[in-house]
């Protein structure tokens, strides 16, 4: 029995770190925020300073800087960026499924941790962000791992390193990305349900070791904010003084309160559970009546996790800003109450039918997208990979990976049948998220993360002349082949323009700029500059000293213009 358990186990740890994994190291960053966090973290190991992340010559206040801090690190390990910026998240991702494994295990039986762990790995909005490079795989597992450490008091305890480290977690959730302080949110049902006397769990306030909890949570924010505000303090520079301002204040309570971003409908969380969190989510008309029956028992081990994604799904819809991935870090407590229940759901018909239907209409959707990219009317798809800069042959070869992935999914639908339809989706899901790392990357490499404009403007101008950027995005400084100057980021493209035509008159023989093609005034002759080529429906313009030939002052237009596109990019 013991031996039939690992073999599970290592078959999960495997299949995660095939389909989380692969395609590690056979891409660039890709916006809209990998290469933001890649380019800090660049220009954190070649300038030394690591307390004050920059973003060219401005620091970056939008995030606090733990996810840049290990990609720099494993960098500094590695030697290789295109594994050092995805690593953390992979390691995050399979962090994450390791502790919904055990608290399942714990809480019911090893079998239960598996299901918890194998919905886990499947759901589309886990896998998803687990591929990506951004803040938000990284949280989600300092949060679940402060989840786990308080489940591991509250239910099984009491444990009071595991209640410290609940709450260390949850520290440092806070200065990965804020809203870390969300794992907290599990003690408001756990008190409740200790004083109404459900069996199995317990606070333990009474006791001095309760302290401990608080004080690992100021502790784990202490080891960033003590450094950084007394650094900052120390220097009198106005611009660390803002640094500080921005960060503690307006990027988090502020934010919060007062959203400037992203405005969404209240219920905007609610879809994204239901087209997000497939398919796990398929099983909710099943699950709520069964999670009811056990409620009523009095059973924390469902009330706990239940109850605190409702209140992280009540706590991010309140203000009006919203995204998908605000609402990510509830998942893994979902699949966790979900998994005892899946064995039983799986061998009914009615779950049965709509595993099966819906992975004949996935399989479908991608059999008839790649026979339309293939026989269909081009227009469509030429369009669409033009404005990203991919040549036609990236379609024919995406349109044959879409027909490859469906005929898959048909193949095991008609080999398993209806009783194995469950099996059909987690193969089809694995063969997708394979193919696209392994196929996808490269594929889409060079136009999604800007490396084939800038190897091409490198190429243009030569090895010895220099690069400025105007209205630039991250993933042009980030992948210039050379030391490329800029004129700040978030000041307005006139201004970037102006100060780019002033630093390549110092030298107009040698000196090109880059300019995004919005920013692009009067003052500047297009039949001398050149178009280098199109990167996430962006086009950019080298432009030598020649080409202009007058003074940039924009016009009203044109600086309308630019607001509004500028001002597009910058909520990205």
């Amino acid at each position: 029995m013991r031996k039939t358990s690992s073999k599970e186990f290592w078959l999960l740890a495997i299949t995660a770190l095939l389909v989380i994994g692969a395609g590690l190291g056979m891409r660039d960053p890709w916006p809209s925020d990998e290469p933001r966090f890649a380019l800090v973290a660049k220009q954190m190991v070649e300038s030394g300073n690591w307390l004050f992340p920059h973003r060219g010559i401005e620091l970056y206040s939008d995030k606090p800087p733990m996810l840049m801090w290990l990609q720099a690190a494993l960098y500094t390990l590695l030697r290789d960026w295109r594994v050092a910026f995805l690593l953390p998240s992979l390691l995050a991702a399979l962090g994450t499924l390791a502790c919904v494994y055990d608290l399942g295990r714990r809480l019911w039986t090893r079998r239960v941790g598996l299901y918890a762990a194998w919905a886990l790995l499947f759901t589309l909005h886990f896998t998803f962000q687990a591929k990506k490079a951004q803040i938000d795989p990284l949280v989600v597992c300092f949060i679940t791992l402060g989840n786990y450490g308080l489940l591991r008091h509250l239910l099984l305890g009491p444990h009071w390193r595991w209640w410290a480290a609940g709450w260390f977690f949850a520290g440092i959730g806070v200065i990965t990305k804020g809203v870390g302080v969300v794992a907290l949110l599990m003690l408001l049902p756990a008190v409740i349900a200790s004083v109404a006397g459900w069996p199995r769990v317990r606070v333990h306030v009474r006791d001095a070791r309760f302290w401990w909890g608080p004080a690992a949570f100021l502790l784990a924010i202490a080891l960033w904010l003590l450094p950084v505000v007394v650094a900052a303090l120390a220097t009198g520079e106005p611009e660390y003084r803002a640094y500080l301002n921005d960060i503690l204040f307006r990027q988090t309570a502020k934010r919060y309160a007062q959203s400037w971003d992203h405005p969404q409908p209240v219920w905007y969380h609610l879809a994204t559970m239901a087209t997000m969190w497939i398919p796990v989510i398929l099983a909710l008309p099943w699950a709520i009546p069964a999670w009811w029956r056990r409620l009523r028992r009095r059973d924390a081990r469902y009330l706990l996790p239940l109850a605190w994604w409702v209140l992280v799904l009540v706590f991010f819809s309140i203000p009006s800003g919203k995204r998908d991935v605000y609402i990510l870090p509830a998942l893994p407590m979902f699949c966790l109450a979900l998994a005892p229940l899946l064995p039983g759901l799986l061998r009914k018909r009615g779950p049965q039918w709509l595993v099966w239907a819906f992975t004949a209409l996935v399989s479908g959707v991608c059999l008839a997208g790649g026979l339309s990219m293939l026989f269909g009317e081009p227009a469509f798809e030429r369009k669409l990979l033009d404005s990203r800069g991919a040549g036609g042959d990236v379609g024919v070869a995406v349109a044959w990976v879409l027909l490859a992935c469906g005929a898959w999914g048909v193949a095991m639908l008609a080999w398993l049948r209806v009783r194995g339809a469950a099996f059909a989706l987690l193969s089809l899901l694995g063969v997708v998220w394979v193919i696209y790392g392994l196929i996808g990357y490269p594929l889409l490499n060079d136009s999604s993360s800007s490396r084939g404009v800038m190897r091409e403007a490198g190429r243009r101008i030569g090895p010895d002349a220099e690069l400025g950027l105007v209205a630039w995005k991250e993933q042009n400084l980030l992948m210039a082949d050379r030391p490329a100057a800029n004129f700040g980021f978030k000041v307005p493209w006139a201004e970037q323009l102006r100060r780019g035509v002033a630093w390549q008159a110092e030298r107009p023989a040698s000196r090109w700029l880059l300019v995004q093609e919005p920013a692009m005034q009067a003052c500047i002759d297009r039949g001398r500059a050149e178009i280098v080529g199109t990167a996430n429906r962006r086009r950019w313009w080298l432009v030598p000293a020649d080409a202009v030939v007058g003074p940039c002052k924009p016009s009203a237009s044109e600086l309308d213009r630019e607001r509004q596109e500028q001002g597009n990019i910058d909520v990205e």
